[in-house]
């Protein structure tokens, strides 16, 4: 059965994780907010959290239980310091790992910044037939995140295959 259909908007949050990024400053958050919405999709909630493991897990488990919200973009916290808990956070969250997510994440980052790429823990995942992409803190590796992979998975019009079809939409 083929998984194209028309485009359907979504409701998608962003959640940037930080210790030292606020409004002001967080062009990574904006990014993603500013495609997301030039993309046709619409803005369910934006936040900024500390890089702890458990408000980062308050804020993403009230928005997989939300039916309303239809995916999850974070940024932030997926490299090596002993603040980035992003990965230990969210991915006990997750009913399925989307592997494939980050294997191609990195792959393209490959082209933009080489070798330096095995360093991003990115990752994916579904809990609650919600979306959930866990992005570097850069503005480029969100660009790259939305640009590249996320924004057709989560088209409906992209097939032959997109996440949309896994949604509580």
């Amino acid at each position: 059965m083929p998984c194209a259909n028309d485009f359907i908007p979504l409701n998608i949050s962003v959640l940037t994780i930080s210790d030292t990024r606020d409004e002001s400053t967080d062009t990574s958050g904006a990014l993603l907010v500013k495609e997301i919405d030039t993309d046709g999709h619409n803005i369910a909630d934006n936040a900024i959290v500390k890089d702890c493991v458990y408000a980062i897990r308050e804020v993403v488990s009230k928005w997989i239980a939300d039916d309303n919200v239809h995916a999850i973009i974070t940024t932030g916290g997926t490299g090596f310091t002993p603040r980035d808990n992003t990965p230990e956070a969210i991915s006990v969250l997750f009913d399925k790992n989307i592997e494939g997510f980050g294997e191609l994440f990195r792959q393209i980052s490959f082209d933009e910044i080489g070798t330096s790429t095995v360093q991003s823990r990115a990752l994916g995942g579904m809990a609650n037939k919600t979306a959930i992409f866990c992005l570097p803190g850069s503005t480029n590796a969100c660009r790259t995140g939305w640009k590249k992979v996320i924004k057709e998975q989560l088209d409906a019009s992209h097939g032959p295959c997109n996440f949309v079809t896994h949604l509580n939409v």
